[in-house]
């Protein structure tokens, strides 16, 4: 019997099913102008009792196993919550609860008589995320995992007639997700017949037993097949084109929330069924997701569709997580639990931070692309005069993605980069060189991510319109604005408020390193900590004066200082503090104010006069600074990476002798196409071509083929004979 709490958990994913199998009838009786309604009520709940779900598991710290069903031969299906599924739980729900809210706005927006089936789709494909993160065998996993990929499949082609793209992309997507499952299903056979089980909790107490070649074999399969997924170099050529395709009512869910699948499955397999004995894994999780991360940022930074550009940013994101993902399994592998503790704590700290703030920036995106038309931005600008409300939410993802502090997304690329510098305490060479490689490809990775989102924001809101006033642009209506206010409010809650998240994502962590994130970087500053007396007084002594305990009479907790101890030559490895960071800022920002408005300006008067243009009479859009030109230094740097080709187009007069008009243009092949698709294509058709000589159209010579390939038969039958 399960206990009391685990008991009430179970109640609430039980309603969440209930909530998503109700939305889905009421959707098939209610008229079509309610099925914006129907979607954002069944959504917002079913996302709700995911937040609640997995905010009990993390908080109350008890998991429950439920039986369902025994099959012959593939034992019981059963649903399982741990704290690690808990984390994605919850990060889901917050996913879900905006996306609903702007989908639904959406379908009330275009009052399509196929709203009814997009409905039914989207809140079966919840159900079938659900599933995935709370299946205990790898049956029920990959069954929930098979119906997520079809329903995400038809809803990108759902809308194909409105993109003529979308079918293509969507095939892509289904052929590349088929490929990922099938190397999961053996690498889930391998564990399932080494184990003698399918259960999870089952190969995780056989695990220590694995040979190295099963090891191996689980991870390679286990890392193709959710790196699929997740967009990881080489297999992410799909995702750009997914995402571009997708209708602006389903990416948010789908770069939010189904991303992050590809990375449960990661971190489940070789972390939690199998936790690693060795660096060997590790290390490829470390060199895959460093270039991942910058080859993402790079195409980000030099794409001017706006969907394309976050799309590319996904797969930086992603890049970044699996980084985290990397570090921890080599610390572990090494026996290092502390520091592989961090590592995890700050990947999934980063996790949770992308779903927020690319869900936010997709509703952005979807809302200009619904105005305006388009999503090319040297054809946008100045949309924060007619949209401020948007844009200053707008702003706020782009902020966070960015890394600027007080943000979500600085804490957790901080946190990463720290985590980087802890392979001081390992003791392969070859190692250290991989992690000082992986954190300058980070460093610069952060760098190009501020350049990135500097030119979205600047192009797309700022400055003057590039495009003539038709379509006319409003302000967003509140379907739009307050899933964005809401995801702006938790992205800077979770970069204010550190301190907090981490305990939260702790319990996650603890079964895969063996330690305690929490203790290794939230010291218990505040006195109403219980374990405020396991510091050294002398240590409280030294922060006390630097304002550790500041607000502890006001907060809960254990403090508001990130901080990771070291020995007593360095007490201190690192340490930061976004809550006072924004302190500080609001005081500096304030005094600059009071400065420049009361004691520089004081007496003087403010004229205002018509802006100088260079003597130009009148600044046309034409004359602005694009979007092409701003990411022209990216483009011409890493040249070496993009290697365009250049195309000319040649117009001549009637006689040839003068040209009339010459357009040049350079087209890009993508990375991975150029190094790793090009070459097999290539391969391919060499073996074709040879194989293609074989044919000569001649009867006699077909005859004379079968005639040799039936001695060839007839020959190895008489050896193989002979031999037995």
């Amino acid at each position: 019997m399960m206990a009391t709490s685990a008991a009430r958990v179970f109640i609430v994913i039980t309603g969440f099913f209930a909530l998503c199998g109700a939305g889905v009838l009421l959707s098939l009786i209610a008229p079509r102008q309610r099925q914006g309604s129907v979607l954002a009520v069944a959504g917002c709940l079913a996302a709700a009792a995911l937040i609640l779900a997995g905010s009990a598991t993390l908080i109350l710290g008890e998991n429950f196993r439920q039986p369902l069903w025994s099959l012959p031969n593939l034992g019981t299906m059963t649903i399982s919550l741990d704290q690690l599924s808990a984390v994605f739980l919850l990060v889901t729900g917050l996913v879900l609860f905006p996306a609903s809210i702007f989908a639904g706005s959406q379908l009330k927006r275009r009052s399509s008589p196929t709203g009814r089936v997009f409905t039914v789709l989207l809140l079966a494909l919840y159900a079938a995320i659900g599933l995935i993160f709370i299946s205990g065998d790898a049956f029920l996993f990959l069954l929930a995992w098979e119906a997520m990929s079809i329903f995400s499949y038809l809803l990108i082609v759902f809308f194909r007639k409105q993109n003529n793209d979308a079918s293509g992309a969507g095939y892509l997507f289904l052929a590349m997700g088929e490929a990922g499952t099938l190397a999961a299903v053996l690498g889930f056979l391998l564990l399932g017949v080494n184990a003698g089980s399918l259960d999870f909790a089952a190969i995780h107490a056989a695990a220590p037993g694995f040979g190295p070649g099963v090891r191996w074999a689980v991870f390679l399969l286990s890392f193709f097949g959710f790196g699929v997924k997740a967009g990881l170099a080489p297999v992410n050529f799909w995702l750009p084109r997914a995402y571009a395709a997708a209708s602006r009512a389903f990416v948010p869910v789908l770069a939010g929330a189904t991303l992050n699948l590809g990375l449960y499955g990661l971190l489940r397999v070789n972390a939690g069924l199998m936790p690693a004995t060795g660096s060997g894994p590790g290390l490829i999780a470390l060199i895959a997701g460093t270039i991942t991360a910058l080859v993402g940022i790079l195409y980000a930074t030099t794409e001017n569709d706006l969907k394309v550009i976050l799309a590319h940013s996904s797969i930086e994101n992603v890049g970044i997580v699996v980084t985290g993902f990397g570090a921890g399994m080599i610390f572990v592998g090494t026996d290092h639990p502390v520091p592989a503790a961090i590592a995890f704590v700050a990947a999934l700290y980063h996790l949770v931070n992308h779903s927020l703030f690319k869900t936010l920036l997709f509703i952005g995106a979807g809302e200009v692309e619904s105005q305006t038309g388009t999503r090319d931005l040297n054809k946008l600008g100045g949309l924060i005069k007619w949209m401020p409300m948007a844009s200053l939410a707008f702003l706020v993802g782009t902020l966070s993605i960015s890394a600027l502090p007080p943000l979500n997304g600085f804490v957790s690329e901080w946190l990463i980069l720290q985590t980087m510098l802890r392979s001081a305490e390992l003791s392969s060479a070859g190692v250290k060189l991989a992690f000082s490689l992986a954190g300058a490809g980070l460093a610069l990775t952060a760098a190009l991510a501020v350049t990135c989102f500097v030119k979205v924001f600047a192009m797309g809101f700022l400055g003057m319109r590039r495009r003539d006033e038709n379509p006319r642009v409003v302000e967003a209506k509140s379907g739009t604005l307050v899933p964005m206010f809401l995801l702006g409010a938790l992205c800077l809650g979770l970069g204010l408020l550190p301190t907090y998240v981490i305990p939260a994502l702790g319990p996650a962590v603890r079964p895969l390193a063996g330690a305690s994130a929490t203790d290794a970087l939230v010291p218990p500053f505040f006195t109403s900590s219980p374990a405020h007396n396991t510091l050294p007084p002398a240590f409280v002594q030294d922060f006390q004066g630097l304002g550790a305990q500041v607000g502890q009479n006001l907060l809960p907790g254990r403090g508001l200082v990130v901080l990771h101890r070291g020995g007593a030559e360095n007490p201190v490895i690192f340490a930061m503090s976004p809550f006072y960071m924004a302190i500080i800022l609001v005081i500096l920002l304030l005094a600059t104010y009071v400065v420049i408005r009361i004691w520089l300006t004081r007496g003087r008067s403010l004229a205002r006069r018509k802006r100088w243009d260079g003597g130009v009479r009148r600044l046309l859009p034409e004359m602005t600074y694009t979007a092409t030109g701003f990411s022209n230094p990216v483009r011409v740097i890493f040249d070496a990476v993009f290697r365009p080709t250049a195309v000319e187009d040649t117009s001549e007069s009637v006689t040839r002798h003068f040209r009339t008009a010459i357009r040049r243009e350079r087209e890009r092949t993508y990375l991975v196409d150029r190094l790793v698709f090009y070459p097999v294509r290539a391969v391919l058709m060499r073996i074709a071509r040879t194989l293609a000589r074989l044919h000569q159209g001649r009867l006699n010579t077909y005859a004379a083929y079968v005639l040799a390939a039936l001695l060839l038969m007839l020959l190895g039958f008489l050896v193989f004979q002979s031999s037995w």
